[in-house]
């Protein structure tokens, strides 16, 4: 049965991307956009920029809290005034990731390292709306359609493993919807999944095929807010059009789905994706894909192109070096066939340590060899990753070098690219990771400006060539620096670029190896100079130790 109502919903995609198609090359960007080449920004809603007058805190979340544990003020709003402003347009971002938007429980809890609201939103209270901390439906809608209008594509958080943490003021789900214990012990590949993350955090019965009744405070709460009757018509709805049991995952699957369907969001990335079964991910990536189409069709001139919805897991601990198969101890399990496109790859802040070669070569024999066709999402730093690349900000330039050059998808994590401080005196566990964005110091701080100003000459490059992340590498030459080309032809799109690094300042010879043809007018993007290919070799005069090499 559940393969049927797969395949009906396959069907129904298949024949509603086939008649979006004529409307789907009406897309801002001049450039084609493969996923596997992205450039995403990745913010915490509440910590990049308010865009009210004044600090507002909703729902009296006021208590003390632990430092760096409360809302700070960020909204949609403020993320909307920054894309008016052109900041995501000119660093080069052609993707923005935000943590869950939805109603967050509205105590809060201690945890362990202080008392602490869910400003981070993975403590929903209620999946079918929008906390007002973050903002409001119109912010949103606000947002994703200006977002489109630029070349940027929105992917959101989605959490079915769990809710939000039991308080006085957030009651727990009925048993028939969660577990409240064992707590994990990961150890294999049940007790990862079938268990709570940590203490006070009710684990969603996602193994659950049996009908269940709403949540009687949830239902408590809808009348309350006026909107019950169109909350069940509307689930009725989707029960009866997909044929699924009214099962916790699916309540929570159409929840996340209608987001889609309502403001054409892009992509999910799926939150705590190895700690629920993996058919639950292909379940999530059907329905918001038929969502996805369906918003096409009733929205054609915002279609951005023939892009289909884009899901990207967060497997903890997944490496590049895994290939396709996660290793519990007792089970493997090939992800990327069970709804995702790509994972996060949560080595590469380790192998950053390698030379850019060695790095560089690594990366794209796995991704020409065991992960052709799919990528893994790369990153420096992250919200809950407290062994980044460069934590004390020392080696801001190199890691800007190595993110946005090396094969894969290039995260950019907010403040990444003007050295936001990682280590905040006074802060317990990850809330060191998730200080306010540093504005003031990209507006008053020269050496911040500079780092700002590197980080943004190489997301552009990237931005502007899918060979660069989703293109084949080849090393040119290691002598007097590091030469190498990257090589795209696919989908009727071919893109080549040359890049020299730890070179000498001053002139310096660039050797193509038939990556341009004898003749060819090419500009070193990063100094701005051009030249043209002369016995195999363009010559660049500049005072930079970079060199990125396009023709034009």
């Amino acid at each position: 049965m559940k393969g049927i109502k797969i395949g009906l919903l396959a069907l129904l995609i298949f024949a509603s991307s086939c008649k979006s198609t004529e409307t789907a090359q009406k897309s801002s960007s001049k450039k084609p956009f493969v996923w596997e080449a992205a450039n995403v920004y990745f913010l915490l809603t509440d910590r990049f920029y308010d865009g009210n007058a004044s600090k507002t805190i909703y729902l009296d979340r006021t208590k003390e809290t632990g430092k760096l544990r409360g809302f700070e003020g960020g909204n949609l709003k403020g993320v909307i005034k920054k894309m008016k402003e052109g900041y995501f347009e000119d660093l080069g971002i052609n993707a923005i990731w935000m943590t869950p938007l939805v109603e967050q429980i509205h105590e809060g809890t201690d945890e362990g390292t202080g008392f602490s609201y869910g400003f981070h939103g993975y403590w929903a209270k209620d999946w079918t709306r929008l906390d007002p901390n973050f903002g409001n439906e119109a912010d949103l809608a606000e947002l994703v359609k200006l977002a489109h209008s630029k070349g940027i594509r929105i992917i959101l958080d989605g959490v079915v493993n769990h809710t939000g943490p039991v308080t006085p003021k957030d009651p727990v789900w009925p048993d028939e919807w969660v577990r409240t214990s064992p707590q994990c012990v990961y150890q294999t590949y049940e007790n990862t999944i079938s268990c709570t993350l940590v203490k006070n955090l009710p684990d969603v019965k996602t193994e659950s095929e049996a009908n269940v009744s709403l949540p009687p405070a949830l239902v408590e709460k809808w009348k309350k807010e006026g909107r019950y009757e169109s909350e069940i018509a509307s689930l009725d709805k989707f029960f009866k059009e997909t044929g699924y049991p009214r099962a916790p995952k699916y309540y929570i699957i159409k929840w996340l789905a209608d987001y889609v369907l309502k403001y054409g969001i892009d992509g999910y990335r799926a939150d705590t994706a190895k700690h629920t079964e993996e058919d639950v991910w292909m379940a999530l990536k059907n329905s918001c894909s038929a969502a996805f189409e369906q918003w096409k069709k009733q929205n054609p001139r915002e279609v951005l192109d023939d892009n289909p919805f884009y899901m990207i897991g967060e497997v903890y601990n997944y490496s590049i070096h895994d290939g396709r198969q996660f290793k519990f101890s007792d089970k493997t399990v090939d992800y990327f066939s069970n709804g995702f496109d790509n994972l996060i790859n949560f080595s590469f802040k380790g192998d950053a340590n390698k030379p850019y070669e060695e790095l560089f070569s690594q990366y794209n024999n796995y991704l020409q060899n065991q992960l052709k066709g799919k990528s893994v999402l790369n990153y420096v730093s992250s919200h809950d990753d407290g062994g980044p690349f460069d934590k004390q900000r020392k080696k801001p330039y190199e890691s800007a070098t190595k993110l946005l050059l090396c094969p894969g998808i290039a995260q950019i994590y907010y403040g990444d690219e003007t050295a936001r401080p990682l280590d905040i005196p006074g802060t317990q566990g990850d809330a060191t990771l998730r200080s306010f964005m540093n504005w003031n110091d990209l507006k008053e701080n020269k050496a911040t400006q500079d780092i700002y100003a590197h980080w943004k000459k190489l997301a552009n490059f990237r931005k502007n060539h899918t060979a660069v992340g989703a293109g084949v590498h080849q090393k040119i030459s290691s002598k007097n620096g590091c030469f190498f080309k990257r090589t795209y032809q696919k989908n009727n799109i071919k893109d080549v670029v040359v890049v020299g690094l730890d070179l000498n300042e001053g002139s310096k010879e660039i050797p193509i190896d038939s990556a341009f043809a004898e003749g060819t007018k090419v500009r070193d993007t990063y100094s701005g100079q051009t030249t043209v290919i002369k016995n195999g070799v363009a010559v660049i005069d500049s005072n930079f130790k970079i060199v990125l090499l396009e023709a034009l």
